[in-house]
């Protein structure tokens, strides 16, 4: 059945957040399931003047290539996606799983040793788009397999997922461009901080953002968006931090995460359920152990959590952190082969102070921008 929300949602992607122009190479990537918004977004690229390529995902293919590649597979970096990274103007990559648990049963260990690899890639990626050189956005599809995740029907994951981007409005570009407005009040308002001291249920956490850029997430990115972040400094992080939803990372979950920082690396980490996975991504490299990312989530629309992290990280109420690479745009310096983002509820007693100032409470901003 003809949905037009998907055609509304490729000319919001295409134009509004990547920008797409006449001449760019425009690179789409998704399953079969996310063949209706594929082809919109292809069609949107053309009109545009640009040259879209399209790469669609099979099934499989991930379970097949960690269960049974070589130590050598598994270091391998393919040429192809190299040039794409290097040389491509405009990425859109959409989630579309067929099974979300494909990875479950592989060994973590090797899932970390694909990330170490592919570091160099994920650098490359970073740094052109911190420059302006590469625009890219993450975006989601409504499958039966995400809507299992976040025990809804097909139906309503359809609706909340449309309803998170605002597309149910009649001009959801409109929409955005107003919060984008409203939000960069609070970036700017944070970039004049010097400290951030995060305060919730078993999590007492403080850092340094002086000189940190805080960006403005506002769908050009991700979609939907509700966020502001930035990289604190590197060496700067010290305290304990309770995650209150499970951390998700490649299909598997990992429950009650608990970390201590000193000096802005991990020091102590537990975690209720899938440790292993836990201390082999803290593992990964040099950088694994140190955050990349502090956020505050802003999307009021999103309330529940999906164990899709491109959703939840945006939850109104709550803050996030991402261990691994920063994104150069905020001045954040960190590199890693991973960037994993968990996230902390604040809506029940969370507070956040800037420079020893209490700024929001209960989920919510408390002073005025």
């Amino acid at each position: 059945m003809y949905d037009p929300r998907i055609e509304k949602l490729a000319k919001l992607l295409v134009h509004y957040s990547l920008g797409v122009k006449k001449g760019q190479n425009v690179f789409i990537r998704g399953t079969s399931l996310a063949e209706p918004l594929i082809e919109a977004a292809y069609k949107e690229a053309i009109l545009a003047g640009a040259h879209p390529m399209v790469m669609v995902g099979s099934p499989n293919t991930q379970e097949i290539f960690f269960k049974n590649a070589s130590q050598e597979q598994l270091e391998y970096v393919s040429p192809g996606e190299k040039f794409v990274m290097e040389n491509y103007d405009a990425f859109l990559n959409i989630m579309s799983s067929f099974n979300t648990k494909a990875l479950s049963g592989v060994d973590p260990k090797r899932i970390a040793i694909n990330r170490r690899a592919t570091a160099e890639l994920q650098k490359t990626f970073m740094e052109r788009a911190g420059k302006g050189e590469l625009s890219w956005v993450l975006t989601g599809f409504p499958t039966n397999a995400a809507a299992q995740d976040a025990s809804m029907s097909l139906n309503e994951y359809q609706d909340f997922v449309f309803g998170a981007g605002l597309l149910d409005k009649d001009d959801p570009v409109a929409q955005w461009r107003r919060i984008d407005e409203e939000q960069a009040n609070i970036c700017r308002y944070l970039e004049g901080k010097s400290k951030l001291q995060i305060v919730s249920e078993d999590t007492d956490i403080s850092m340094d953002i002086s000189g940190r850029k805080w960006i403005n997430c506002s769908g050009k990115e991700n979609f939907p968006d509700g966020e502001v972040f930035t990289g604190p400094v590197e060496d700067s992080v010290n305290g304990h931090i309770r995650f209150s939803f499970p951390g998700i990372y490649a299909g598997k979950e990992i429950e009650d995460i608990r970390l201590t920082f000193k000096d802005g690396k991990v020091v102590e980490a537990s975690a209720a359920k899938g440790e292993d996975l836990l201390q082999a991504l803290l593992e990964t490299d040099a950088g694994a152990r140190y955050v990349g990312e502090v956020a505050v989530g802003t999307n009021f629309g999103i309330q529940k959590f999906t164990r899709n992290m491109l959703f939840d990280e945006k939850i109104g109420g709550t803050v996030h952190l991402a261990l691994g690479a920063s994104y150069p745009e905020s001045g954040g310096k960190n590199q890693s082969g991973i960037h994993w983002d968990m996230l902390c509820d604040m809506r029940q007693g969370g507070e956040i102070f800037a420079d020893g100032e209490s700024i929001y409470k209960d989920g919510k901003f408390t002073i005025k921008f």
